[in-house]
């Protein structure tokens, strides 16, 4: 079946294509130069003191429980209606993820099913920007505060959201003791493959690098006369505790630190194409838009995400779609009930706002640089979808 309109598509420009070239002509092609630059931005972009890129979003998980000191008996609460990363990383680190409850309209954490789900073991709330709207952080931020537990803000999905009242808002990852962002080529910023990791604790961010980089004892990037001369000094090669490969290379940083440096006007391209689509959408009825704004929130609109009639046959909608070349995407079937989870002790919960939504969600093409009248085939395509016989 031949794809006229995709569900995502990155933005790359010639400016991105230059970068990754200068970096392919350097003898330096991971830990250098671009890896620190981008870093440098990435901290400076969100106001925090130090930011660790890595392989993946759900690379930067894992890394961040194990700095939390996360292991064998903690429990870690995460929602169900999110990305399947956040529960397998807890699984990496030898934790339990306890599956919990979402807003029906934010669709990110409900602050008082949280509440009702920690126990004696939980040690982490890990705190999902579900499709770039920033969850209700000062209830989770207090939360977290009176009962002596950390918070991790998954911003996978939210690069350049912002949380509170102007102009005292913070961009999300920034709002907990520590972020994970995620650059897959999905998202407004891409990197190809990859992540990072936001922090202002100087440990912290030692420690990540020494993670990401096997465990080093020594200085991650090796001295320049050994990247000349191709030697290595015995400190290179010492390893201070098990470790990982989750670097990120300098082709990759290069790409983000010029897609950083745009972030903004992309994300401004995806507001209006959201803006688009809620007023063509207004012609179908049925369906439920996703807001176009909150409260105390600026969205970074990762998807756009519409909910289907109660009774609406969404495989049915999606072959149809389907047929006339049209990409849509189901996000996100609750993780507690995917095969890989569903035998799991901590999988039998139930969940009934999540259960009910999730099989609803339709998420229909969007990405920077789709035009108006793509937006208005897809309308046309999915009243017909919806209504037609």
């Amino acid at each position: 079946m031949t794809v006229r309109i995709p569900l995502s598509a990155p933005d790359i420009t010639e400016a991105e294509i230059e970068a990754v070239t200068a970096a392919l002509r350097t003898p330096r092609l991971s830990l250098g130069p671009e890896l620190e630059s981008f870093e440098r931005a990435l901290a400076d972009y969100h106001a925090v003191d130090d930011a660790v890129a890595v392989s993946s979003g759900t690379a930067g998980l894992h890394l961040a429980l194990l700095v939390l000191g996360v292991g064998k008996g903690d429990e870690v609460i995460v929602p169900s209606f999110a990305f399947v990363a956040v529960a397998n990383a807890v699984f990496q680190a030898h934790a339990t993820p306890v599956f919990t409850e979402i807003d029906p309209v934010t669709l990110n954490l409900d602050p008082a099913c949280v509440e009702r789900a920690i126990t004696p073991r939980t040690r982490v709330i890990l705190v999902v920007h579900t499709f770039g709207v920033p969850a209700e952080m000062d209830a989770l931020q207090t939360i977290a505060r009176q009962r002596g537990l950390s918070l991790i803000e998954d911003a996978c999905e939210a690069a350049g959201a912002r949380f509170g009242d102007p102009p005292m808002d913070r961009r999300a990852g920034s709002l907990g003791d520590i972020a994970v962002l995620g650059f897959y080529p999905n998202k407004q910023l891409t990197t190809g493959e990859g992540g990072a990791v936001l922090c202002s604790n100087a440990a912290y961010a030692r420690r990540l690098r020494s993670l990401r980089n096997q465990g080093r004892s020594a200085a991650c990037d090796p001295p320049a006369a050994e990247v000349e001369t191709g030697s290595r000094s015995s400190g290179w090669l010492d390893h201070a505790e098990l470790g990982y490969n989750y670097r990120l290379s300098e082709m990759a940083c290069a790409l983000g630190r010029v897609q950083l440096s745009r972030l903004d006007q992309m994300l401004a391209l995806r507001e209006a194409a959201a803006k688009r689509y809620d007023a063509l959408l207004t012609e179908v009825t049925g369906i439920e838009r996703p807001p176009l704004k909150f409260p105390r929130r600026a969205i970074s609109w990762f998807i756009y995400a519409i909910r289907l009639p109660e009774h609406a046959d969404r495989g049915r909608v999606q072959s149809k779609l389907a047929n006339r070349g049209i990409a849509t995407g189901c996000y996100f079937p609750p993780i507690h009930l995917q095969p890989a989870w569903r035998e799991c002790s901590s999988a039998h919960v139930s969940l009934p706002v999540t259960e009910a939504i999730a099989p609803r969600m339709l998420a229909l093409p969007f990405f920077n640089r789709i035009e108006e009248c793509q937006q208005q085939q897809v309308t046309d395509a999915l009243k017909r979808a919806l209504f037609e016989r």
